[in-house]
Protein backbone atom coordinates (compact mmCIF):
# COMPACT_ATOMS: atom_id res chain seq x y z
CA UNK A 1 0.00 0.00 0.00
CA UNK A 2 1.40 3.58 -0.89
CA UNK A 3 1.88 6.34 1.55
CA UNK A 4 -1.52 7.85 -0.50
CA UNK A 5 -3.32 5.10 0.23
CA UNK A 6 -2.29 4.18 3.88
CA UNK A 7 -3.08 8.18 4.52
CA UNK A 8 -6.41 7.91 2.89
CA UNK A 9 -7.51 4.85 4.80
CA UNK A 10 -6.61 6.45 8.32
CA UNK A 11 -8.55 9.69 7.33
CA UNK A 12 -11.54 7.68 6.40
CA UNK A 13 -11.17 5.25 9.29
CA UNK A 14 -10.87 8.50 11.69
CA UNK A 15 -13.91 10.40 9.58
CA UNK A 16 -16.16 8.03 10.15
CA UNK A 17 -15.90 7.46 13.77
CA UNK A 18 -15.53 11.11 14.72
CA UNK A 19 -17.20 13.04 11.87
CA UNK A 20 -16.24 16.76 11.06
CA UNK A 21 -14.84 18.01 13.96
CA UNK A 22 -15.53 21.79 12.95
CA UNK A 23 -11.93 23.16 13.91
CA UNK A 24 -10.73 25.42 14.53
CA UNK A 25 -13.51 26.89 16.97
CA UNK A 26 -13.80 30.62 17.48
CA UNK A 27 -15.54 33.28 15.82
CA UNK A 28 -12.71 35.26 13.98
CA UNK A 29 -9.44 34.26 12.46
CA UNK A 30 -7.77 37.04 14.44
CA UNK A 31 -9.37 34.50 17.55
CA UNK A 32 -7.78 31.41 16.15
CA UNK A 33 -4.43 33.16 16.55
CA UNK A 34 -4.97 34.17 19.82
CA UNK A 35 -5.98 31.07 20.52
CA UNK A 36 -2.99 28.96 19.05
CA UNK A 37 -0.64 31.07 21.60
CA UNK A 38 -2.23 30.11 24.35
CA UNK A 39 -3.07 26.59 23.89
CA UNK A 40 0.67 26.13 23.70
CA UNK A 41 1.27 24.11 27.13
CA UNK A 42 -1.72 23.38 28.28
CA UNK A 43 -5.47 22.05 27.85
CA UNK A 44 -7.93 23.52 25.48
CA UNK A 45 -10.20 23.81 29.02
CA UNK A 46 -8.02 26.62 29.87
CA UNK A 47 -7.97 28.82 26.47
CA UNK A 48 -11.49 28.74 26.44
CA UNK A 49 -11.37 30.32 30.09
CA UNK A 50 -8.77 33.23 29.01
CA UNK A 51 -10.34 33.78 25.47
CA UNK A 52 -13.65 34.03 27.76
CA UNK A 53 -12.23 36.54 29.50
CA UNK A 54 -10.81 38.67 26.49
CA UNK A 55 -14.27 38.39 24.89
CA UNK A 56 -15.89 40.14 28.17
CA UNK A 57 -12.85 43.01 27.93
CA UNK A 58 -13.81 43.17 23.92
CA UNK A 59 -10.50 42.54 23.74
CA UNK A 60 -10.28 40.17 20.36
CA UNK A 61 -9.11 42.51 17.81
CA UNK A 62 -5.48 43.54 17.06
CA UNK A 63 -6.45 46.73 17.71
CA UNK A 64 -7.57 46.71 21.08
CA UNK A 65 -4.59 44.33 22.37
CA UNK A 66 -2.09 46.19 20.79
CA UNK A 67 -3.71 48.85 23.20
CA UNK A 68 -3.92 47.07 26.61
CA UNK A 69 -1.23 47.25 28.75
CA UNK A 70 0.45 43.79 29.17
CA UNK A 71 0.44 43.23 32.53
CA UNK A 72 -3.09 43.83 32.54
CA UNK A 73 -3.36 41.46 29.49
CA UNK A 74 -1.38 38.69 31.29
CA UNK A 75 -4.12 38.87 34.13
CA UNK A 76 -6.88 38.14 32.32
CA UNK A 77 -5.08 35.08 29.88
CA UNK A 78 -4.25 33.83 33.56
CA UNK A 79 -5.83 30.90 32.82
CA UNK A 80 -4.10 29.48 30.02
CA UNK A 81 -0.86 29.00 32.15
CA UNK A 82 2.53 31.15 31.83
CA UNK A 83 0.69 34.00 31.24
CA UNK A 84 3.32 36.42 31.64
CA UNK A 85 5.24 34.95 29.09
CA UNK A 86 2.07 34.38 26.70
CA UNK A 87 0.94 38.11 26.99
CA UNK A 88 4.47 39.12 26.00
CA UNK A 89 3.95 36.75 22.84
CA UNK A 90 0.79 37.57 21.90
CA UNK A 91 1.82 41.71 21.74
CA UNK A 92 4.30 40.40 19.62
CA UNK A 93 2.22 38.88 17.45
CA UNK A 94 -0.12 41.82 17.19
CA UNK A 95 3.05 44.20 16.63
CA UNK A 96 3.61 41.68 14.11
CA UNK A 97 0.40 42.17 12.30
CA UNK A 98 0.71 45.67 12.38
CA UNK A 99 4.25 46.10 11.06
CA UNK A 100 3.85 43.32 7.80
CA UNK A 101 -0.16 43.95 7.32
CA UNK A 102 -0.93 47.36 8.99
CA UNK A 103 -3.16 44.84 11.81
CA UNK A 104 -5.20 43.73 9.32
CA UNK A 105 -5.32 39.79 9.33
CA UNK A 106 -6.64 39.68 5.64
CA UNK A 107 -3.36 41.19 4.18
CA UNK A 108 -1.92 37.75 5.74
CA UNK A 109 -4.14 35.46 3.27
CA UNK A 110 -2.60 36.17 0.00
CA UNK A 111 1.00 36.04 0.92
CA UNK A 112 2.72 33.38 0.14
CA UNK A 113 2.70 30.06 2.01
CA UNK A 114 6.21 29.98 2.50
CA UNK A 115 7.13 33.53 3.21
CA UNK A 116 4.34 33.90 5.46
CA UNK A 117 5.33 31.01 7.39
CA UNK A 118 9.04 32.40 7.58
CA UNK A 119 7.57 35.60 8.78
CA UNK A 120 5.51 33.95 11.65
CA UNK A 121 8.55 31.82 12.61
CA UNK A 122 10.57 35.14 13.38
CA UNK A 123 7.54 36.18 15.69
CA UNK A 124 9.40 35.60 19.40
CA UNK A 125 7.26 32.77 20.97
CA UNK A 126 6.15 31.05 17.68
CA UNK A 127 7.45 28.23 16.48
CA UNK A 128 6.50 25.06 13.86
CA UNK A 129 3.14 24.09 15.41
CA UNK A 130 1.76 27.61 16.05
CA UNK A 131 2.98 29.23 12.74
CA UNK A 132 1.39 26.34 11.22
CA UNK A 133 -2.06 26.21 13.09
CA UNK A 134 -2.16 30.25 12.64
CA UNK A 135 -1.57 29.59 8.28
CA UNK A 136 -4.08 26.42 8.29
CA UNK A 137 -6.83 27.88 10.72
CA UNK A 138 -6.65 31.29 10.38
CA UNK A 139 -5.27 31.93 7.23
CA UNK A 140 -6.92 29.11 5.52
CA UNK A 141 -3.66 27.47 3.73
CA UNK A 142 -3.68 24.19 2.87
CA UNK A 143 -0.20 23.27 5.27
CA UNK A 144 -0.49 20.51 7.42
CA UNK A 145 0.23 20.91 11.35
CA UNK A 146 2.45 18.50 13.19
CA UNK A 147 2.34 17.59 16.37
CA UNK A 148 3.01 14.75 19.25
CA UNK A 149 -0.61 13.29 18.74
CA UNK A 150 0.40 12.98 15.18
CA UNK A 151 3.64 11.80 15.84
CA UNK A 152 2.71 9.19 18.15
CA UNK A 153 -0.03 7.47 16.00
CA UNK A 154 2.51 7.06 12.88
CA UNK A 155 5.25 5.85 14.93
CA UNK A 156 2.58 3.00 15.75
CA UNK A 157 1.40 2.63 13.00
CA UNK A 158 4.87 2.42 11.26
CA UNK A 159 4.69 4.59 8.94
CA UNK A 160 7.81 6.98 10.80
CA UNK A 161 10.76 6.24 12.23
CA UNK A 162 11.26 7.41 15.85
CA UNK A 163 13.46 9.92 14.57
CA UNK A 164 11.41 12.04 12.51
CA UNK A 165 11.24 15.20 13.26
CA UNK A 166 8.14 17.72 12.42
CA UNK A 167 9.44 18.76 8.72
CA UNK A 168 9.53 14.89 8.12
CA UNK A 169 6.17 14.41 9.23
CA UNK A 170 4.38 17.69 7.74
CA UNK A 171 6.08 16.70 4.27
CA UNK A 172 4.64 13.34 4.69
CA UNK A 173 1.06 14.73 3.96
CA UNK A 174 2.18 17.53 2.19
CA UNK A 175 3.87 15.68 -0.65
CA UNK A 176 1.50 12.70 -0.44
CA UNK A 177 -2.19 13.77 -0.39
CA UNK A 178 -4.10 17.00 -2.22
CA UNK A 179 -3.03 20.38 -1.20
CA UNK A 180 -6.64 21.20 0.44
CA UNK A 181 -7.04 23.32 3.33
CA UNK A 182 -10.44 21.68 4.44
CA UNK A 183 -8.76 18.07 4.42
CA UNK A 184 -5.78 18.82 6.43
CA UNK A 185 -7.65 21.23 8.60
CA UNK A 186 -10.28 17.66 9.46
CA UNK A 187 -7.22 15.75 9.25
CA UNK A 188 -5.22 17.34 11.99
CA UNK A 189 -7.79 17.15 13.77
CA UNK A 190 -8.98 13.79 13.38
CA UNK A 191 -5.49 12.97 14.63
CA UNK A 192 -5.55 15.20 17.79
CA UNK A 193 -8.90 13.80 18.76
CA UNK A 194 -7.42 10.04 18.16
CA UNK A 195 -4.33 11.08 20.11
CA UNK A 196 -6.81 12.38 22.92
CA UNK A 197 -8.90 9.35 23.22
CA UNK A 198 -7.04 5.84 21.95
CA UNK A 199 -3.80 6.41 21.43
CA UNK A 200 -2.51 7.96 24.53
CA UNK A 201 0.63 6.76 26.48
CA UNK A 202 -1.20 3.82 27.31
CA UNK A 203 -3.34 3.25 24.45
CA UNK A 204 -7.00 1.70 24.11
CA UNK A 205 -6.27 -0.33 20.49
CA UNK A 206 -8.99 -2.68 21.31
CA UNK A 207 -11.39 0.50 21.29
CA UNK A 208 -9.59 2.53 18.49
CA UNK A 209 -10.71 2.79 14.55
CA UNK A 210 -7.47 2.46 13.85
CA UNK A 211 -7.40 -1.24 14.75
CA UNK A 212 -8.80 -1.95 11.45
CA UNK A 213 -5.95 -0.29 10.25
CA UNK A 214 -2.55 -2.51 9.48
CA UNK A 215 -0.09 -0.46 9.61
CA UNK A 216 3.39 -1.85 9.65
CA UNK A 217 4.76 -0.98 13.50
CA UNK A 218 2.59 -3.74 14.79
CA UNK A 219 1.60 -3.16 18.44
CA UNK A 220 2.43 -0.06 20.16
CA UNK A 221 5.55 0.19 21.28
CA UNK A 222 6.68 3.51 21.68
CA UNK A 223 5.44 6.10 24.31
CA UNK A 224 4.56 9.51 23.89
CA UNK A 225 2.79 12.72 25.22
Amino acid sequence: MGRRRELLKIYDLLNEHFGDLKWWPADTPFEVMVGAILTQNTAWSNVQKAIGALKEKDLLSPAAMMRIEEGELALLIKPSGCYRVKASRLKSLVQFLFDHYSGDIAGMYGKNPSILRKQLLAVPGVGAETADSIMLYACRKPVFVTDAYTKRILQRHGLVAGKADGNEIRALFMDHLPRKADLFNQFHALLVQTGKVFCRPQPKCHLCPLREFGGRGGPPRVKGR
